[in-house]
């Protein structure tokens, strides 16, 4: 007969609680916060955060579509992570991926899919040099990866302002800081909405980038899971020595690792810009998206099947975020969803915490 394992050794069941845990501190603190700025419309503020995803189906629309590229800057994240990476660098693989999608969309007047491979490519490229200095010279990717999130925006913004066509002026708008409106110069580079729009009230937002990025989640899973790539993947993020003493080689692996995250990342970029509702933006800072990335890894602990509901979380707290307006300010709404975003990836510290006190239960129930 099979003993019923101890709560404090179910590690699903803790992570799941250390989520929910780590989620109910960042709205009570940003509550808080939201008291301190003006506190006769705090409890109006709350539950327009909470309850605008929900008011209506062309909002909920929206938590979808800012889902899709959160969950695969997670996923990227994750991937990295359960390698024993830091993958920072997820927000230049995504401009990178964003780039190449609307350059196949604009300028070689591409389907959607076809922009979609190159987003996947240009990540994936952009991902290869924090995996190579990290294999070959021992550089924390860290350092490399955040050098190239300024090199990927700078360089984006450079070929943009040198390429005429991809901007809005040469169709026909007066815009020459952004690029050209998918609508106008490539229909058939639309992500399909697959019928989604109609039923989500018409929601101009929605589209099927959320059920491809749920597909590119368990695909992720099964090769980290079920594949003895995913296998040889995360024996080096445990213990690189004793990877390369069983055989692996272990900086073939990082550089893989990179590559595969930063294609995670770029497709994000290509989700995002395909969808025919955002244009790109010559940048003065660097995307945030990739950055969110990492709370979304760290509330799901990294299991990409747990990216799913967490970027839906993250997304969902986004959008209520901007319905906080006019009671608080742009700037204070931004604090107060990344307050909350942030202090949700004390997950992993959680973890711990919840670990500690269900083994000490225990351990009292033992001695009496």
């Amino acid at each position: 007969m099979n003993k019923k394992k101890p709560l404090a050794e179910n590690a699903t069941l803790i992570s799941i609680l250390a989520s929910l845990l780590s989620i109910v501190i960042g709205l009570a603190i940003g509550f808080l916060l939201l008291l301190i700025l003006k506190p006769s419309a705090a409890a109006e503020g709350m539950g327009a955060m909470l309850g605008t995803g929900f008011s209506n189906l062309d909002k909920f629309g929206k938590v979808l579509y800012q889902a899709a590229p959160l969950m695969c800057c997670g996923l990227s994240v994750g991937f990295a992570f359960k390698t024993g990476l830091f993958n920072i660098g997820a927000s230049g693989q995504y401009t990178m991926g964003a780039f190449l999608a609307l350059y196949g969309a604009i300028f070689l007047q591409l389907p959607w899919y076809v922009c979609l491979l190159l987003a996947m490519i240009g990540g994936g490229l952009w991902g290869i040099f924090p995996g190579l200095f990290k294999a070959l010279f021992n550089v924390n990717e860290v350092i490399t990866a955040i050098m190239f999130n300024w090199i990927a925006m700078f360089l984006v913004n450079l070929v943009l302002a040198n390429m005429p066509l991809m901007l809005a002026s040469a169709w026909g708008a007066s815009n020459s800081d952004r690029t050209a409106a998918l609508a106008v110069a490539n229909k058939a580079a639309i992500i399909p909405k697959g019928g989604l729009d109609k039923l989500f009230g018409n929601s101009s937002w929605v589209n099927i980038s959320f059920f491809i990025a749920v597909v590119v989640a368990i695909i992720v899973w099964f090769i980290l899971e079920k594949t003895t790539f995913g296998y040889e993947l995360k024996a080096c993020g445990l213990s690189k020595d004793a990877a390369i003493y069983a055989g692996i080689n272990a900086n073939r692996n990082i550089v893989f690792s990179m590559i595969i995250a930063g294609a995670l990342s770029g497709l994000g970029g290509g989700l995002y810009y395909l969808a025919g509702t955002i244009q790109y933006v010559l940048e003065k800072s660097i995307l945030s998206m990739g950055f969110n990335g990492i709370p979304v890894a760290l509330l799901a602990n990294s299991n990409p099947l747990g990216t799913i509901f967490s970027s839906l979380f993250i997304s969902y707290i986004n959008v209520g975020g901007a319905a906080m307006q006019p009671n608080f300010s742009s700037e204070s709404t931004e604090i107060i969803t990344a307050v909350i975003i942030y202090l949700a990836a004390f997950a992993l510290l959680m973890r711990g915490v919840i670990g500690k006190v269900l083994a000490g239960k225990r351990n009292k129930e033992v001695k009496a």
